[in-house]
């Protein structure tokens, strides 16, 4: 059994080495341990028991750690302040033509509507998303104003 532990230890350190993310170092450190339980002699029941708690406890030990350094950092941008913004339509917004822009925060920005109808020049629309230099949007509720 020992050899079967030591096997076991070896391959979920190298499934470990070429995944992305932390998935058998767990399994590995509780092989280990059941290794030595096999060196004294233990029964492969208690192997067993050893692989199980000590994986148990080395994850409970680990995952806060790798939860809360492995959390993707979100860098806003300050393009992404004008999501969820009121604009005002420019140019008539056609998405089968391919035309329309709207202007908000100081900038115009070439504009799709997020529903496919159109939407004429000086309507109110929310800004729903951003692909590239495109903002999506839908019509508002807001009365309309003029643009000068």
């Amino acid at each position: 059994m020992m050899w079967l532990w030591l096997c076991a230890a070896v391959l979920f350190g190298v499934v470990e080495g070429v995944t992305a993310g932390l998935v058998s170092v767990w399994f590995a450190v509780g092989s280990v341990g059941a290794f030595f339980a096999a060196m004294g002699g233990l029964s492969v029941t208690v192997q067993l028991v050893i692989f199980a708690a000590v994986s148990a406890a080395a994850l409970a030990v680990t995952r806060p750690l790798v939860v809360r350094f492995g959390r993707e950092r979100h860098v806003p941008t300050n393009l992404d302040r004008v999501i969820g913004r009121t604009a005002q339509v420019s140019e008539d917004i056609d998405n089968d033509a391919a035309t329309g822009a709207v202007y908000v925060d100081g900038k115009t920005w070439t504009a799709r509507s997020a529903g496919g109808e159109a939407i004429p020049a000086g309507s109110r629309v929310e800004i729903q998303r951003m692909e590239g230099v495109k903002l999506f949007v839908k019509k508002s509720e807001e009365k309309a104003e003029v643009v000068s």
